[in-house]
């Protein structure tokens, strides 16, 4: 009669948690690491499947399985993953690019504009310098080292420059009164009761009544010929 084998329990199920001792993690890695590379091979194999796993000891040692190398597998997944980044933000990306090139567009029309005021500017200057303006004699000049002469002549051209300015003022106020007036009138007549904004608008044109006229000369534009100012639009 044969011998009576032991009677086995069979597998038990392990239960998933941390082990506590170091040692017993680290024989627990190598064991498992071993049979996931194992795995992962037979993936590659039955499945011609490109694979790799990355796995650190307990000791931050790094273990590595490609196929065909961990390399490829990983550069195929990044240019795969920058695709999709290209595809996905492609289109703020481009209306990102068009902002900034319409804004560089703006800026440089600006700046051409700039600079032919600027040459414009400087041409008036040499012509004025070449038919020997006064004006343009103090403009390269330093006020300090004036004489008194020169000083009480260029204290009237100031006069003159400052009444200039005002007047022009007085006229831009007069017409932006007047144009508030006629858009919020309703054009049938003026209708102050009963707002605050009326009241200060009316007030506002008993101000603009009380203000003096401009000066004789100013035309409705910036180009204007006043007494006392040259060809080149500088005081005598």
């Amino acid at each position: 009669m044969a011998p009576r084998r032991p009677t086995s329990t069979g597998r038990k199920k392990i239960e998933i948690r941390r082990i506590e001792s170091k040692q017993g993690r680290q024989v627990c890695f190598s064991k498992r690491r071993v049979g996931l590379f194992k795995k992962a091979s037979e993936l590659a194999t039955i499945c011609d499947a490109k694979v790799a796993a990355v796995a650190f000891s307990p000791g931050g040692k790094p273990f590595t399985f490609g196929h065909p190398s961990v390399e490829s597998v990983l550069d195929r997944f990044y240019s795969s993953e920058t695709q999709a980044g290209a595809v996905a933000g492609g289109g703020e990306r481009n209306q990102a690019l068009a902002d900034l090139n319409q804004e560089n567009d703006e800026l440089r029309s600006r700046l051409e504009a700039e600079k032919a005021r600027k040459e414009a500017a400087e041409e008036v200057l040499a012509k004025a310098r070449a038919e020997g303006c006064q004006m343009t004699a103090w403009l390269d000049a330093y006020v300090i080292l004036m004489g008194e002469e020169d000083l009480v002549a260029f204290a009237d051209v100031l006069a003159k420059v400052h009444a200039a300015v005002a007047a022009r003022a007085d006229q831009v106020l007069q017409e932006a009164l007047l144009t508030h007036l006629r858009v919020h009138g309703g054009g049938g007549g003026f209708d102050f009761g009963g707002t605050s904004g009326g009241m200060e608008t009316l007030h506002k044109l008993h101000m603009m009544m009380a203000m003096p006229p401009p000066a004789p000369g100013y035309a409705a534009g910036m180009e204007m010929t006043l007494q006392g100012f040259g060809p080149h639009g500088f005081p005598q």
